[in-house]
């Protein structure tokens, strides 16, 4: 701003002696939504010079007094507050001209978190939205915001949020069933979607069995699930500890099919346990073995 109101002191040096001898006024809307055409009358004989100077943007018109000054549709974008300068031969007005963001909604800025995460969260999935108008200015006029989370099951959730200072937030719950959920923004016709993955939660119980094998133990799992049943999946590390008096060995075995196996040396008295995580299964004291 600072240099360019040097520019401008410059320019009102070298103004031609024609336009110093004339004086005027000029008219300001008090407000102009972004991109729009509009107008400004002037009063007063001669010719001069408008300079409309702000953050982003600055223009300089000729001026016929006692004519308006037109500006067409795109010509003032950036919304924000402006200085307007006439500029004529004996005198110089200087007036605020705000710029607003344009009424209607062109693009939305959507922020869904996180992208991946358990089932079963409460208000676990978060959506900030921003409105935007064709000029990407932020639109702070109050506008509903309408917020759907469709899970794998077909659940739909729905909000309908009012933006405050131009953002809309809200929280949805991820889905009990694992899979991709489609979440959507909308501002009338204007559509946002973002992906959310929903994967198992942690194993809500883990269940051995034993079987000899020779001169070892066979160790396997049941098939784990989460609390709402999905399928732990393959890879999930499961860890297999044998305690035989104050001698410990342990062995950790990623998921197949759902089901981990070990084998385990058969030793008489020992206690073979399990556990995924935080969650422990149940215990097993071999009574067989050597």
């Amino acid at each position: 701003m600072k240099v360019v109101l040097a520019s401008l002191i410059a320019v009102l040096a070298v103004l031609p002696t024609s336009a110093r001898s004339q004086s005027g006024s000029m008219t300001l809307p008090p407000s102009v939504p972004a991109g729009s055409a509009f107008s400004i009358p002037t009063s007063g004989n001669g010719d001069g010079y408008l300079y409309i100077v702000g953050p982003t943007q600055a223009i300089k018109q000729s001026v016929h007094l006692g004519n308006p000054i037109s500006f067409s549709a795109g010509d003032l974008y950036s919304a924000g507050a402006y200085l307007a300068i006439l500029v004529t031969g004996s005198s110089t007005e200087t007036q605020q001209l705000v710029v607003t963001p344009a009424d209607k909604t062109s693009t939305l800025g959507f922020i869904a978190k996180p992208s991946r995460l358990p089932v079963g969260l409460h208000n676990g999935i978060s959506g900030t939205v921003y409105l935007f108008d064709a000029y990407h200015n932020l639109i702070l006029q109050p506008t509903p915001v309408t917020l759907q989370l469709s899970n794998a099951t077909g659940v739909v959730q729905s909000r309908t949020v009012e933006t405050r200072n131009g953002l809309a937030w809200s929280e949805m719950d991820s889905s009990a069933k694992e899979g991709a959920a489609k979440f959507i923004a909308k501002v009338g016709d204007v559509t946002s979607t973002r992906i959310i993955e929903q994967v198992p939660g942690d194993p809500c119980s883990i269940s051995i069995t034993a079987q000899p094998d020779g001169g070892k133990v066979k160790v396997q799992t049941a098939p784990i699930h989460d609390c709402s049943g999905n399928a732990i999946p393959d890879g999930t590390i499961v860890t297999f500890t044998e305690t035989i008096g104050d001698k410990q060995s342990t062995v950790d075995v990623p998921l197949k099919q759902g089901i981990a196996r070990v084998d385990m040396p058969a030793y008489k008295g020992s206690k073979i346990s399990v556990a995924s995580g935080v969650v422990a299964g149940n215990e097993i004291l071999w009574e067989g073995g050597r």
